[in-house]
């Protein structure tokens, strides 16, 4: 697929992907995002792409991406009730004090971690992505992903240990 052939897919499907989330999550902000990630993986992938069926292509993927986002959104208010309910006000004014202080070591050996240790560990823990995902994404192997995460948690451990 060629860039002009993109900028036409892009064009004449955007606005109705996005619209198509839209209605699925309510959240504009979120549907425009969705559907830029939807656009930014068929350029990822637009080698192996066939431009015959890319409508449907494109549906498929804002679903799944839909999916995707709904899940972790709920992962994350799952916990967020959990750590309510547990709360801080049930903390001891001795627990909150080595809570900050971890937190804070957590900060300083996070700045002191190598920064490809550090970017592909990041992209884990904090953008959710999968190994593979993130090797796409630095265009490196799988392995050495899980190589640099490993790394990473080791020195994690060593440092807050």
């Amino acid at each position: 697929m060629k860039k002009s052939e993109f900028k036409d897919i892009f064009d004449s499907y955007f606005d109705s992907i996005r619209n198509y989330i839209y209605y699925r999550c309510a959240d504009e902000s979120i549907a425009s995002d969705i559907a830029q990630d939807v656009f930014m993986r068929v350029w990822e992938k637009k080698d192996m792409i066939d431009t015959k069926n890319i409508k449907a292509l494109l549906y498929k993927i804002a679903t799944d991406m839909v999916i995707s986002e709904y899940r972790k959104t709920s992962t994350r208010l799952d916990y967020a009730k959990d750590m309510v309910a547990t709360g801080i006000e049930n903390l001891s004014p001795q627990e909150i004090l080595q809570f900050e202080e971890l937190k804070t070591r957590y900060s300083s050996a996070l700045n002191e971690m190598g920064e490809v240790q550090r970017e592909a560990f990041l992209m884990s823990r904090n953008e959710e992505l999968k190994y593979h995902e993130i090797s796409d994404r630095l265009g490196i192997s799988v392995k050495a992903v899980e190589k640099r995460i490993t790394g990473a948690l080791q020195f994690l451990k060593t440092k807050l240990l």
